[in-house]
């Protein structure tokens, strides 16, 4: 289901809302946690509501989607230190219930199967939060993964990483591989958020919206899950047609 909201603040308020609201009704619920730009307006409101309102999180359980290979976990530029800067070391969790994928392991295959082996071992993710790249990505799978994929290591397209290099300032490289969840990883989540704001994520949001299913176009993936809903700001909309955007935008939140 598509919905589309005035403007970031807006989903970052509903989003918030909705992450509280499993957490409260379900303190020990796994999440699935996303970085990027995309996500740091959510983390900013959420981290505000969980003080505000005296939310325990200590309990909870994340797994966070990706992480580059190469990286320390220490590293500036590493999502290890993008979570803490901006969630983990915002609020009273308990670290050992959060899990990343380890760029540094010293066997990254066996470690991906690892990865994604606790992830089951836990029950699963309740909640999924994700992001889109502008060729389609979600984690970090690339256009032609295949869909009944689990966590791997994957070498980053010149897309993404053109993308990326926007947080790696001046002559620093961005890394050519990471560790990613899997497609099928991702769609075993029981609910999935996909959030895209901005004109930058105009045309892929369009073409989610005309095109079939194709392994081609990663994203497209969740108009077979049940319980998706791509939350978009009139932005990454503005490439839909009048009536669909006059439509979802008139839907209750």
């Amino acid at each position: 289901m598509l919905q589309i909201f005035p403007d970031q603040s807006a989903i970052a308020e509903h989003v918030s809302n909705i992450l509280i609201d499993k957490i409260q009704s379900k303190p020990d619920v796994v999440l699935g946690l996303a970085t990027g730009g995309t996500m740091e307006p959510i983390y900013e409101r959420f981290v505000i509501k969980v003080r505000r309102q005296g939310v325990d999180v200590s309990k909870l359980t994340s797994f966070n989607l990706d992480e580059y290979v190469g990286l320390a976990p220490d590293h500036p530029k590493s999502y290890a230190a993008y979570m803490r800067k901006h969630l983990f070391g915002q609020l009273g969790f308990d670290e050992s219930r959060l899990h990343l994928p380890n760029g540094l392991a010293p066997d990254l295959e066996q470690h991906s199967k690892d990865y994604a082996l606790r992830l089951r071992q836990t029950g699963g993710v309740e909640l999924q939060l994700l992001g889109v790249g502008s060729n389609g990505h979600i984690g970090f799978n690339e256009p032609g993964t295949p869909f009944d994929s689990q966590c791997h290591v994957v070498r980053l397209s010149e897309d993404t990483r053109r993308d990326n290099s926007r947080f790696f300032e001046g002559n620093a490289i961005v890394p050519a591989h990471a560790v990613t969840l899997g497609m099928a990883d991702i769609m075993q989540a029981r609910e999935i958020l996909l959030v895209a704001t901005g004109e930058a994520k105009a045309r892929i949001v369009a073409h989610w919206y005309h095109n079939e299913v194709t392994e081609a176009v990663p994203f497209t993936i969740l108009k077979r899950h049940r319980r998706a809903r791509i939350l978009l700001d009139e932005a990454a909309a503005s490439l839909l047609p009048d009536q669909a955007r006059k439509t979802l935008a008139a839907m209750p939140a």
